[in-house]
């Protein structure tokens, strides 16, 4: 497609047949290159596939290792707030004067 570069007035000077020749070169040119973008439309459509179930995987893990965290603290704060050990001091309670 080197007459890209050529000034409208030069375009405008082309006789009908030389113009039908032209657009027959255009047409012929994506017909032609068709199979090279399909070819490239499927390969992005894989890697964009690929990246999904990628994601979709860690997110799963990252949800699975949270899930796997919340026993823990909710234990944490159970030992807390009800102390289970016979050594545990107990409440202290303000004496009223």
């Amino acid at each position: 497609m080197e007459n890209l570069n050529q000034q409208p007035e030069e375009m405008e000077q082309l006789s009908p047949e030389q113009l039908a020749a032209r657009k027959e070169e255009m047409l012929s040119f994506y017909t032609d290159s068709l199979p090279y973008l399909n070819a490239q439309y499927e390969y992005e459509s894989i890697l964009a596939k690929i990246d999904e179930v990628r994601f979709k995987r860690a997110s799963i893990q990252m949800q699975f290792a949270m899930m796997m965290q919340e026993p823990k603290g909710e234990e944490l704060e159970e030992e807390l707030e009800t102390p289970d050990t016979p050594n545990a001091p107990k409440e202290r309670k303000l004496k009223k004067s």
